[in-house]
């Protein structure tokens, strides 16, 4: 692995995008801490403390720290999160964003242009959320010097603003960059937390509100959550796959014996970041405007309730079929197959080997968002039993995890393309590709 890190500094290009990389994220956390004009950060930072254990700590979480303070990221990009969530339903029950999709790069172009109008109208929304928020007196704390109409209309323009300039540095990480951009942010603003998180539990340990034998259960509970996240997610069904002799003028070419790699979880950390964004919208209006359905709403959504999480599971149930329909076509696969002469032994090749994987698909695919969901309802656990920090929880583990394991795998390819040893060393596993048949 050292010589891996080492051969990285041996590639300029890769050397220029992990540092491209790191400066982008060091904007992103350095803008946390430039609050919003006429907020008593001090005061809001009291405030919170009552609400540490709540959504509002679940959303202080993927805001990386800067709803609590008070910062011109508070709203993070969640709302860029839900717009892409929005566009990617509307394409699928609109036929003209759906011929849009299918245009090639023009038309996913014009749907990313729709997104970030979108991210800039659920900003808006949430922005003036916030503003009010901030004007109730959050624990009945005044945090707000002078409320009115020019702190609201100061706060959801200076709110919108730090969104778009997120969704911007997202952009240029995964363009310019290593690894997706957006995940990286969101984890980023985890992984700064941490340091916090362990202070906080080290003060539990001493005040006695922790003892030791629990917080001992609890290490072991993430070391193997940790390790169920790597397994998983980077376990594979395979399916074998043939390729029939070939004959070619007066060359005959032999048959090839490979296989088709299909992930448990095909879609990353995606469907926790997606449900929880979508939780989280209404979830938060609730608590910024009270006052009749949306008072009964709230009850409904409190963040350790049963309705919450069998919510949060269905969601990503759903967003886990979702996103592998999106990105994973096996009409697709089955023609490319068949195209260069390759079948799956005892399938017929076409419409029959298209079912064969799909079937394969949807069983890996529930089996994959049993165990995101699984991972993903620790935190309430370890929250109403243990009550322990936050940082615990199944959701930032997984998406730390999970965005570091995908980094480590493009950082890994850049190596191995250009003939450098990885991080397994030279007899570690390589990444392989589909050798197709002779033409």
């Amino acid at each position: 692995m050292a010589s891996g890190f080492w051969n990285i500094g041996k590639i300029p290009e890769l050397r220029n995008r992990i540092l491209f990389t790191a400066a982008l994220l060091a904007v992103y956390r350095i803008g946390i801490f430039v609050s919003i004009p006429g907020v008593d950060r001090v005061e809001l930072g009291r405030a919170f403390k009552s609400l540490s254990g709540t959504l509002f700590g679940f959303f202080n979480m993927f805001s990386g720290g800067a709803f609590e303070q008070a910062s011109i990221f508070a709203l993070g990009i969640m709302p860029y999160i839900s717009s892409s969530i929005i566009m990617q339903l509307l394409t699928v029950v609109i036929p003209t964003l759906e011929r849009l999709q299918k245009e090639g790069e023009s038309g996913r172009r014009k749907i990313n242009q729709f997104t970030r109008y979108g991210t800039i109208l659920l900003s808006v929304i949430q922005g003036f959320g916030i503003a009010n928020y901030l004007e109730s007196g959050p624990g009945g704390i005044q945090v707000v010097h002078e409320p009115g109409f020019f702190f609201k209309f100061m706060t959801i323009l200076t709110l919108t603003a730090g969104t778009v300039f997120i969704m911007w540095l997202g952009e240029q990480v995964t363009e310019r960059g290593i690894g997706n951009g957006i995940s990286l942010i969101i984890f980023a603003g985890i992984v700064a937390q941490l340091p916090s998180g362990i202070l906080s539990t080290f003060e539990y340990l001493k005040n006695e509100i922790i003892q030791p034998v629990t917080m001992m259960i609890i290490l072991v509970i993430v070391f193997l959550v940790i390790a169920a996240i790597i397994f998983f997610e980077q376990a594979q069904r395979r399916i074998p796959v043939q390729y029939a002799k070939r004959l070619v003028g007066k060359n005959t070419y032999a048959g090839q014996s490979t296989h088709l790699p299909l992930k448990i979880n095909t879609s990353g950390v995606i469907p926790p970041i997606f449900a929880s964004s979508l939780l989280m919208f209404p979830a938060t209006l609730a608590n910024f405007v009270p006052g009749g359905f949306l008072d009964s709403f709230q009850s409904f959504f409190q963040f350790d309730s049963w309705f919450y999480n069998a919510t949060y599971v269905l969601l990503i149930i759903f967003f886990c079929y979702f996103y592998t329909a999106v990105t994973f076509n096996p009409v697709d696969v089955a023609d490319n197959m068949k195209k260069y002469g390759g079948y799956i032994p005892g399938i017929r090749p076409g419409k029959k080997t298209a079912e064969y994987i799909d079937r394969v698909l949807s069983r890996i695919t529930f089996g994959g968002a049993l165990y995101l969901s699984a991972v993903c309802v620790l935190p309430t656990i370890l929250i109403a039993k243990f009550d322990v920090p936050f940082f615990f929880g199944g959701t930032g583990l997984l998406i730390v995890v999970g965005v570091a394991l995908d980094t480590v795998r493009q950082i890994e390819s850049h190596l191995i393309t250009r003939h450098y040893d990885g991080f397994a060393g030279s007899r570690g596993p390589r990444i392989r590709t589909r050798r197709r048949a002779p033409v």
